[in-house]
């Protein structure tokens, strides 16, 4: 017995020594491989070829070239761009050319972020160079775009004043110039000084001319907050949830490799974001660095401030990464990531692919938000690809929000995620008090049904009493949603997309929201050339032109893709509604969650059923989260919020649960239907979508592709039949879908892109795969 234990101990240890010089090794991998000097080299081409091609690497160029280079390389008959997936001691292909160059002078794309773009082509289902151009941004793969360059004035020799009055008598402008030269200490941009001293770039020249003067050309960085000042802040005392929440992250910062995402469940104004602070901080002491992934970029700036306030200390330590910079601006932030000058990214999904080196902490916060999904190859959702990098780069991850997704709630009930739960305000606030009101109710009072219910018009003008704030939420763009005729009822619909056109006042214009096709507005029905022109339905538009009208002594703001479409138009919005100068404002799903203002009290969601009715099993879910996060915007402060949900279906589930803030009874009642239909959490989804612009043939290349797949999959997994879509025609291209469920989802991706991969499809139709879709529409 005693020798079978001592054996037994034996084979522990051999077992412990042998994992522990695995994992030693893994974690060198990469550098090893980076710094080996190839023969060959495996190129994924910036174009779509779903291939991968091998070349020579000349001994010119060995010692400069790795997994992660950016290269151009010969290609028919000429140059491409392309990215080194792997180095090889020799290589089996025929016709092997030399690469031409090496583009910069390190790998640009790290070995755990390489792999992490290999596991997204096999999840996904889509080939390695179009997950490549989410890895990298295009301003960084085309190199097109390079570091801004600017003279600045050198102090230089010392200019005495008898020099400077001998040339005030010749050219008093250059002596005013160089009296102002004179008294620099440190280096200065030359516009910088000439604006400063109202004089023009000839008279600096003149200057240079007579050696006066010294000019050196540097780069300089383009900030994007370059001209904002942060205030700096310091750590808020946590309570007894949050503390015990931060411990379990402090905890895994520890032993990351042991470790499970942490799903941060917290009601709406219960401090997610100072643990998140904390958190972060905390990472940066161990020395590493951090992800913060918001949803909107409307969140960005309030959330850039408050982590450049906090981090203030640390020069250039927070970056950022969103859709709204410039060019340069995303060159310059890109490169201070990569060379490791900024340690705190901050962005919308994109931002998850940040280089930054030692990941220490990747927060995703809102995590049930739709906009983390991609809609365009690579459609991957960032929360899940957050996971799997933190399993790569062996880094913790928190996932938070106040309705967590149902798959997100579900793992940490079965034990796949860590729970941590926050269920009280901070500072003892109370949870909003939700008000139903039934638009049937008010239908039958009225004859016509205003936009505001009479109660919530109360409401309003109490609060401009006051001198309180008003959010008002409707998830509709425009002024009107449609225009009908009242003589034939034909309605003006999207030549390209079967939805109504919307009129938008302010342009005087017909619009689509899916392909953006715009119209004139008709004098007369194009059907029957009646003038009975009529326009119904209503968006933020005419909520703002309602609202300045029934308040004309309040100053009403609206938020949504048309006003925001200039860069700073969100950040000024928002700092003028902190301020108070704005007493109510308007807006879209934009304004529905993360933003902090203590003076609104009172939320009013104008129409709760809009997404409630759609052909997409997760319709409940989304009202019910949209419901809770808009209605958190109110009672921040110390006065308590108060919230107005007008709709048509007051006893639906997603409305009762939200009213009562009860997402642990609306979750249990969801998982049930899940269950009992076979959908996520419980199976995976993929959405096939067949798309042409001629509908016979786009249904029998989705009958077609509906056979092979049936006969690949046998009854291993669940495939519904080629239908039209919901929205059956989008952007002038009729569209099929199949829907097909399963739990082995790498399995089933596979057996998906096989299937097409046999099956030569017609050059007019498009077939697109959406592994775990979001829309179903």
């Amino acid at each position: 017995m005693r020798v079978i234990v001592i054996v037994i101990v034996i084979v522990i240890e051999n077992w412990r020594k042998i994992k522990f010089d695995y994992e030693h090794e893994r974690d060198h991998d990469y550098e090893a491989k980076a710094m080996m000097k190839p023969s060959f080299i495996r190129v994924v081409i910036d174009r779509g070829i779903h291939r991968e091609f091998d070349y020579a690497v000349p001994e010119t160029l060995a010692e400069r070239i790795g997994v992660g280079s950016r290269v151009r390389v010969p290609f028919r008959d000429k140059s491409a761009l392309g990215t080194v997936v792997a180095t090889l001691e020799q290589s089996d292909a025929k016709g092997i050319r030399p690469i031409e160059a090496v583009v910069g002078e390190a790998p640009i794309v790290s070995g755990p972020v390489l792999e992490l773009g290999k596991w997204m082509s096999d999840y996904y289902c889509c080939p390695l160079e179009t997950v490549m151009r989410s890895l990298l941004p295009q301003v960084i793969r085309k190199g097109e775009v390079g570091w801004k360059k600017q003279l600045f004035i050198q102090p230089g020799h010392k200019i005495d004043n008898g020099e400077i009055e001998k040339l005030r008598r010749r050219a008093p402008r250059q002596a005013e110039l160089l009296e102002a030269i004179a008294q620099l200490k440190t280096p200065m941009p030359a516009a910088k000084l000439l604006r400063k001293v109202s004089l023009d770039n000839q008279t600096l020249r003149a200057l240079v001319k007579r050696g006066l003067v010294e000019l050196r050309e540097e780069a300089i960085e383009r900030d994007p907050h370059a001209d904002e000042q942060f205030v700096a802040t310091a750590n808020l005392q946590l309570n007894l949830e949050q503390t015990v929440a931060l411990k379990k992250i402090t905890d895994t910062l520890a032993a990351p490799e042991k470790a499970r995402p942490i799903l941060l469940h917290g009601v709406t104004g219960s401090g997610k974001t100072e643990i998140y602070l904390q958190a972060i901080a905390a990472t940066l002491e161990r020395g590493r660095s951090a992800i913060m992934l918001v949803p909107e970029i409307s969140l960005t700036p309030q959330t850039v401030e408050r982590f450049k306030g906090r981090f203030a200390h640390l020069h250039d330590a927070v970056a950022v990464l969103h859709s709204h910079l410039s060019e340069g601006e995303r060159h310059d932030e890109w490169h201070k990531i990569h060379a490791a000058r900024a340690r705190i990214v901050i962005g919308a999904r994109s931002a998850v692919f940040a280089p930054l080196k030692n990941l220490g902490l990747i927060i995703v916060d809102e995590e049930h938000e739709t906009t983390y999904k991609q809609e365009e190859a690579p459609r991957y959702h960032a929360r899940d690809v957050a996971v799997v990098r933190a399993k790569i780069e062996k880094c913790a991850v928190v996932l938070g929000s106040a309705t967590p997704s149902l798959e997100s709630y579900y793992n940490s009930t079965i034990g796949k995620y860590d729970l941590a739960t926050l269920t009280q305000r901070v500072d003892e606030q109370q949870m909003p008090l939700m008000r139903i009101v039934d638009l049937r109710q008010e239908r039958r009072k009225e004859k016509t049904l205003s936009i505001l219910s009479e109660r919530l018009s109360q409401a309003i003008a109490d609060r401009l009493e006051k001198r309180e704030q008003t959010i008002l939420f409707l998830n509709r763009r425009g002024f009107s949603t449609s225009l009908l005729c009242s003589n034939c009822g034909e309605a003006r619909d999207c030549p390209n997309c079967s939805v109504a056109l919307t009129f938008h006042r302010q342009s005087s214009r017909l619009s689509c929201h899916l392909c953006g096709h715009t119209a004139a507005v008709p004098k007369k029905c194009p059907a029957c050339g009646k003038d009975a022109l009529i326009y119904a339905g209503f968006g933020t538009e005419k909520v703002e032109a309602t609202v300045s009208h029934l308040f004309p002594k309040a100053t009403v703001r609206r938020m949504d893709a048309d006003s925001m479409s200039r860069k700073q138009a969100y950040r000024e919005t928002l700092l003028n509604f902190r301020a108070g100068k704005i007493d109510i404002l308007v807006g879209t799903q934009m304004i529905a969650k993360g933003l902090h203002f203590p003076n609104v009290t009172l939320v009013g969601i104008i129409n709760a059923d809009l997404a409630l009715h759609l052909p997409d099993f997760r319709a409940g879910e989304r009202t019910f989260q949209l419901l809770t996060q808009v209605a958190g915007r109110a009672g921040r402060g110390e006065t308590a919020g108060e919230v107005f949900v007008q709709t048509y279906t007051p006893f639906s589930p997603s409305i009762q649960f939200a009213r009562h803030h009860d997402f642990a009874g609306y979750f249990e009642q969801e998982l049930e239907f899940r269950e009992r239909c076979d959908f996520p959490p419980f199976k995976h989804a993929i959405l096939i979508t067949v798309r042409s612009a001629h509908e016979t043939r786009a249904k029998f290349s989705a009958e077609t592709l509906e056979r092979r797949l049936r006969e690949a999959i046998g009854g291993r997994f669940m495939l519904s039949a080629a239908t039209a879509a919901p929205l059956a025609k989008l952007q002038g291209q009729f569209r099929f879908h199949i829907l097909l469920r399963g739990e082995a989802i790498l399995r089933l991706s596979r057996l998906v892109r096989e299937t097409l991969d046999k099956l030569p499809m017609p050059e007019d139709v498009t077939v697109t795969i959406d592994v775990d879709p979001y829309q179903l529409l």
